[in-house]
């Protein structure tokens, strides 16, 4: 049997097609498909604006750079996340720390970060830059947060790495209404593809300007901006430090192809989650959690086992599975336990939801092509290695 994985790109016939058009082209990269995709995305979430680049990390950094983040800053954001959404902070020479996670979403915890906070202000140690993650695809409590950020004084970036298509309080993820910016990833695993890509998105025209100039070098050819006479039509300046992180038009051609079926992929997710959900209820294992006003994308599916209730390691589970053909995963090692920051200071022990939800989570098989018959075979596998 060919191995499952945990997630896979669903590429279809008008995906290719879309990319050969482009191949056809005289723009392989730098134009109109960039543009195109970026209107696709900031339209279906109720966005002014989107920037499209290289990568979600790549969001992140110049995210941060637009709010002027830097070595006098402070950025917060979840140990729960893939290391990009702290290191960020770090490109910019700001300093990081993080809001332990709620235990029934594996979101960051609001209640932990009004504690964080109020303790913040006493120390003179309040954040500039917030990243609260979408873990798996379920919004934060976004509506509070945006309240904190009023009160403290800091600024929000959405990490919706994992969220493309769902939704918080029935408005789309990525529409901005409670942040300064929202970032999606289009790595093959998530919920639509370009291959490698990101993008990320504001209301905020200021914010938009800055972030297209960083995005390309800190170059613009915008007449209010040049310092002195322009040379004429060809004449550019660079008036800051930016970076090369553009999207080719081939992995925009790719994403607005692809952003035909978003609905359906996400849909399909839900349905799979479901299924999971009916069949696993009765093991002894946690099951994800929703709040009910939110509509998860499901980019991730995460059992925890119950450890107590268990003969076997999480190890032994997992290996067990892999052994099966299953290629389970496990997101996400806390981010303060890893090397680089401990030597910053951090130490296990810091943020102990995090670190127990960590101990029994084993992420399984979800993504739009998985058929039944295969959920159906992970899930008699499951039941057999954890009985």
């Amino acid at each position: 049997m060919k191995p499952i994985p945990y997630g896979r790109q669903d590429i279809s016939k008008e995906d290719v097609l879309a990319v050969q058009e482009v191949l056809n082209s005289d723009w392989l990269t730098q134009g109109p498909a960039i543009e195109q995709f970026e209107k696709v995305v900031a339209e279906y979430c109720g966005a002014k604006y989107a920037v499209a680049v290289t990568s979600a990390t790549a969001a992140l950094h110049i995210g941060c750079l637009a709010l002027d983040l830097g070595f006098s800053g402070v950025l917060w954001t979840t140990p729960n996340t893939f290391v990009a959404s702290a290191n960020c902070g770090r490109y910019c020479g700001a300093k990081v720390d993080f809001v332990d996670i709620d235990p029934l979403t594996y979101n960051m915890s609001v209640t932990a970060l009004e504690e964080k906070l109020e303790l913040a202000k006493r120390n003179g140690e309040l954040p500039n830059v917030l990243i609260p993650v979408h873990f798996s695809g379920q919004s934060c409590e976004m509506e509070r947060i945006a309240e904190l950020s009023k009160i403290y004084g800091f600024k929000i970036i959405e990490d919706a790495s994992h969220a493309l298509g769902g939704s918080y309080k029935d408005t789309k993820v990525g529409s901005c209404e409670y942040s300064d910016m929202t970032v999606f990833s289009f790595h093959p695993v998530k919920i639509i593809t370009t291959g490698e890509g990101g993008m990320i998105l504001t209301n905020r025209r200021e914010l938009y300007e800055r972030l297209v100039r960083l995005r390309s070098h800190g170059i613009t050819r915008d007449y209010d901006l040049v310092q002195g006479n322009s040379d004429g039509p060809w004449h550019y300046q660079q008036i800051e430090l930016g970076y090369n992180y553009r999207m080719t038009d081939i992995q925009a051609a790719l994403g607005v192809s692809q952003m035909v079926r978003l609905d359906k992929f996400v849909e399909r997710r839900n349905r799979l989650a479901e299924r999971y959900n009916k069949a696993l209820k009765d093991l002894p294992l946690l099951l994800p959690w929703q709040r009910p006003e939110v509509y998860s994308a499901y980019h991730l599916y995460v059992i925890q086992l119950k450890l107590d209730e268990l003969v076997k390691s999480r190890k032994e589970v997992f290996d067990e599975l892999r052994s099966m053909g299953i290629n389970v995963n496990v997101h996400y090692i806390p981010v303060h336990t890893q090397p680089y920051y401990q030597k910053l200071g951090f130490n296990e022990g810091d943020f102990l939801q995090a670190e127990k939800y960590y101990a029994g989570a084993i992420t399984l098989p979800l993504y739009y092509g998985l058929s039944e018959e295969d959920q159906d075979y992970v899930l008699n596998k499951v039941k057999e290695v954890v009985r």
